[in-house]
């Protein structure tokens, strides 16, 4: 009892001292300080807050020491607070907190010391943010954490031991970074984990090594990594239940590829390249395969494996792409008879060589270069090397020759090297890429010749490598749109140039790039974009336009783009958008980014044509007063407008009537008239005069008679009334 007289007395006390745009749950130890515009963290809080949510404002740094005054703190929310940089000791003193969420920031870095004193902490979100490297100890003091979430970070390479000391985590959440290189120790310090996730990165091979540090995981996900094949006994993960290798580049899987992962029972192999699988011997314990959406080839050459599903009992889905005659047919619905090769393969002439197999010479590798003939990898970076090293052995899949100072890359400098699939030619100083450069990669998929001085391409430069899909020249050093060259790259996919000095978009640039999907030209000098610039790509799916000097929306450039869906054209100087701007474009586009341009005014008709399919708009810190009518965008699940300086008068009120019905936080704030400014627009008071207020907002100007008028009501509207849901929330 004395205790609970010792807490209410201090709540009493801190009911008095509650910082002024924060809400203070005594009763619970809450505070809430939701989308303000605090510059630091409140040194006002109430001592024997349990949870703090900070949620929408702009701390940039959180300083040693910031949480001192707040040692009782369980939960504490960070999201979307601009924060670039954790000092060390940032949150010393919160040996209670078991939560922490520092999603969508801007951290780069995490140091030694970022997260020293949390020793009690559970759940570490940090999704969202721009972290690049992770200093050896960064975790060392997180002992009770259990879930990790990176998501969506710029991670490309894991070193060794990073994760020491989070000796009871149980869920790695690494998906949607960069990562193309694991140390070999990068996981050997996680004995507890059961569920890694590394989805969605740039991982061009199994990475097997540091996978076999992880005896206990029973769950992998590997989907959307560009790996092409998985070797001999490649995944040795000895409790491992369930593998996700889904939307991937496989063309081939070993038979013994599982072997060393007995208990292996779910395996997703769905949206691939396989025409077939080989019976997976060694996968004793498997139940289901999945094989959906693969170009599977039902002639005698499936039998094998065809036989193994109903020996092993194994349950696979999947349908026959080709021959025609079973096209469509289940792989369960097949007979063994019904498996015919026929003429789908000549047959090997008598007089034909058989292949020889490969001199032991092949196994060879460059001097000062690693060659690893398990992953098919060849690796001389950062060696300072003036000239393209050759003689890598001629399975080589993967080529890593970054850094090193080569100037130019030669006609035929990768000889040898037909089964290539990635090459990295990143910071090489490389100011000409020859005619014939690539001549005989015919299997390349990625080329990475980011940061170098390249300022004109060639379409020859490209000649012999029809496959590749991915290329990488950010950071580079063209004015312009290299005219033509990619004619020869019928598969190009994606295709990035940010961060060049390209002043235009010109008729003629894009030809040849019939296949191109997602065009990246973020951080360039754009001033116009042709009506035909985009003629060519008529498959394009994203377009990134961010931080260039467009002065309007290039409406006339977006025509015969039946399937764009992501528009970004945030931090362009348009100031003013006319009537039907994305017409073009409104049956297909579901991702719109305006943000930050400076716009001062909005046509009632711009957004005509868009509605439903819209699912997130961006319109946050501009300068007009007023939006056009939004009514019919039913499908939106972000929609930001912070930052704009609203007129809260009778004109805003369908605007005030439409955000009280969403179920989702926008941030509208009101910049005039002087009563209203800083004020929500849903709670402005300016409304309460307008011809027709009371129709739609029954009761809202009298929140007691509210609250007593819906209380017979309350457990069958609970939680289920998006407007109610949006009070609680606030706009």
């Amino acid at each position: 009892w004395g205790l609970l007289l010792l807490q209410v007395a201090l709540g009493a006390t801190a009911a008095a001292r509650c910082p002024a745009p924060c809400v203070c749950d005594n009763l619970r130890a809450h505070v809430l300080c939701l989308n303000g515009s605090l510059m630091a963290i409140p040194d006002t809080i109430p001592e024997l807050t349990k949870k703090l949510d900070l949620r929408g404002n702009s701390f940039m740094v959180i300083p040693a020491g910031a949480f001192l005054a707040t040692p009782y703190l369980t939960h504490l929310d960070l999201q979307r607070c601009k924060v670039e940089r954790l000092e060390e000791g940032a949150f010393r003193g919160l040996g209670r907190l078991v939560y922490l969420n520092l999603a969508s920031n801007g951290i780069a870095f995490l140091y030694q010391e970022s997260l020293d004193g949390l020793f009690s902490l559970q759940q570490l979100i940090l999704e969202g943010n721009r972290i690049e490297e992770i200093q050896l100890g960064a975790f060392g003091h997180l002992g009770s954490l259990t879930v990790l979430d990176l998501r969506a970070n710029a991670l490309v390479y894991l070193p060794d031991m990073v994760f020491q000391g989070l000796q009871v985590l149980r869920w790695l959440r690494l998906s949607h970074n960069a990562l193309h290189v694991l140390g070999s120790e990068a996981f050997a310090a996680l004995p507890a984990l059961r569920r890694l996730s590394l989805d969605h990165n740039e991982l061009q091979a199994l990475p097997g090594e540091a996978l076999a540090r992880l005896d206990g995981a029973t769950r992998l996900d590997l989907g959307h990594n560009p790996i092409t094949y998985v070797a001999e006994e490649a995944l040795a993960m000895a409790s491992l239940r369930h593998l996700f290798l889904d939307h991937a580049s496989l063309q081939d899987v070993a038979p013994d590829a599982f072997a060393r992962s007995p208990q292996l029972r779910v395996l997703d192999l769905r949206e691939n390249q396989l025409q077939g699988l080989p019976p997976l011997a060694g996968a004793g314990g498997l139940a289901r395969v999945s094989l959906d959406g693969n170009p599977l080839l039902c002639s005698c050459l499936l039998r094998p494996f065809h036989k193994w599903l109903a020996r092993a009992r194994v349950q696979a889905e999947g349908a026959c792409a080709a021959p025609p005659a079973l096209r469509g047919r289940s792989l369960d619905s097949l007979k063994p008879p019904e498996m015919r090769c026929g003429r789908l393969r000549p047959p090997l002439s008598p007089t034909t060589p058989p292949e020889q197999p490969r001199a032991a010479g092949s196994r060879q590798c460059p001097r000062g270069c690693v060659c690893s003939p398990d992953f098919h990898h060849g690796s001389c970076e950062n060696r300072d090397l003036r000239e393209i090293p050759r003689d890598f052995p001629g399975d080589t899949r993967l080529l890593d020759l970054h850094q090193n100072p080569f100037r130019t890359v030669p006609p035929d400098a990768f000889p040898g090297l037909k089964k290539l699939v990635s090459l990295h030619l990143q910071s090489c100083s490389i100011r000409v890429l020859h005619p014939g450069a690539l001549r005989g990669l015919g299997s390349l998929v990625y080329l990475y010749l980011t940061d170098n001085h390249l300022s004109t391409l060639a379409a020859a430069a490209f000649e012999g490598a029809p496959q590749l899909a991915y290329l990488d020249l950010d950071h580079n050093a063209f004015t312009h749109v290299p005219a033509g060259a990619f004619r020869l790259l019928p598969n190009l996919i994606s295709l990035h140039l940010q961060h060049n000095a390209i002043g235009e978009l010109a008729e003629g640039d894009l030809a040849g790039a019939r296949g191109l999907r997602w065009l990246y030209l973020t951080g360039n000098a754009i001033r116009h974009i042709a009506p035909a610039a985009l003629a060519p790509t008529k498959m394009l799916e994203k377009l990134q336009l961010e931080g260039n000097h467009l002065s309007e929306v290039p409406t006339a450039a977006l025509w015969g783009l039946p399937a764009l869906s992501e528009l970004k054209l945030s931090r362009n100087p348009i100031k003013h958008m006319g009537d039907s701007v994305f017409l073009p474009v409104a049956s297909s586009l579901q991702h719109l980014h305006l943000d930050n341009m400076g716009l001062e005014r909005i046509s009632p008709h711009a957004f005509t044509g868009l509605g439903p399919k819209i699912k997130s708009l961006y319109l946050e810190s501009n300068k007009m007063s007023n939006i056009p009518n939004m009514s019919n965008f039913t499908g939106l699940e972000i929609l930001n407008l912070q930052d704009v300086p609203f007129h809260c008068d009778c004109e805003l009120l369908p605007l005030r009537r439409w955000i009280n019905k969403l179920n989702l936080r926008v941030g509208a704030t009101c910049g005039s008239p002087a009563e209203a400014r800083g004020l929500k627009v849903k709670l402005s008071t300016t409304f309460l005069t307008c011809p027709g207020w009371g129709r739609g907002e029954a009761g809202e100007t009298n929140p007691n008679k509210t609250k007593a008028a819906s209380k017979p009501s309350k457990k069958k509207r609970s939680g289920k009334s998006p407007a109610r849901g949006f009070s609680k929330s606030g706009v």
